[in-house]
């Protein structure tokens, strides 16, 4: 669809849906990767790697969520 056949309406269910999917993104980073860095402190007796799986979590999915809407 290009620009001129979008209606006026459109435009805000892009932008609501951006701002559902963006926390979304940032959380399920945060989770995924904040579970695989708490298996792993369980597996190798350590706590470091799920302090460092949600870092890195939440920045992979920042870098995700900016990649897909910065367009």
């Amino acid at each position: 669809m290009s620009a001129q056949e979008r209606r006026p309406e459109e435009d805000g269910r892009d932008f609501a849906d951006a701002m559902w999917s963006i926390p979304s993104l940032l959380l399920a980073g945060m989770a995924i990767y904040g579970g695989i860095g708490w298996l792993l402190d369980r597996w190798l007796d350590m706590s470091a790697f799920f302090p460092i799986g949600i870092v890195l979590g939440l920045v992979l999915a920042g870098y995700l969520a900016y990649r897909k809407f910065s367009r």
